[in-house]
C-alpha cells in the first residue's frame, strides 16, 4: 500500500523558517513526482512545488518562488519554507504521481493527510 507521511508543521511567528518533509512507503520512489500543495479554509488546494526522483526536474509555483525550496533524499521529499508570512497558514499536503503536468491535482494518484503550517503576525 502506498503511503505518505508528512511532518514538520507547526506555530511559528512571521519571518521564521520551516522545513516540511514527506516520506514515500509503499513504492519506489522512480519514474515519480512528489509535489507539495497548501489548502486554506475557502480557498483551492494551491500548487507550491514538485520535484522528480532523480532531484533533476524541480518545479515552483508563483506564490512561493524565492522563498520555499523543494530537494529530496532517497524516498523523503523536504519543502524548504523561509520568510514565512501570515498568508502561508494553511495544511500542506504532499502527492505522488507521474504527470509532468505538476501544478495539476488531478494528475496525482496518492495524498498525504496534510500537516498544519500556522505562522502568526
Amino acid at each position: 500500500q502506498v503511503q505518505l507521511l508528512e511532518s514538520g508543521g507547526g506555530l511559528v511567528q512571521a519571518g521564521d523558517s520551516l522545513t516540511l518533509s514527506c516520506t514515500l512507503s509503499g513504492r519506489p520512489f522512480i519514474n515519480t513526482k512528489i509535489g507539495w500543495f497548501r489548502q486554506s479554509p475557502d480557498k483551492d488546494r494551491e500548487f507550491l512545488a514538485a520535484i522528480s526522483s532523480t532531484g533533476g526536474f524541480k518545479n515552483y509555483g508563483d506564490a512561493v518562488k524565492g522563498r520555499f525550496t523543494i530537494y529530496n533524499t532517497k524516498n523523503t521529499v523536504y519543502l524548504q519554507m523561509n520568510s514565512l508570512k501570515a498568508e502561508d497558514t494553511a495544511v500542506y499536503y504532499c502527492a505522488a504521481g507521474q504527470s509532468n503536468t505538476v501544478y495539476n491535482t488531478q494528475n496525482y494518484v496518492w495524498w498525504g493527510q496534510g500537516t498544519q503550517v500556522t505562522v502568526s503576525s
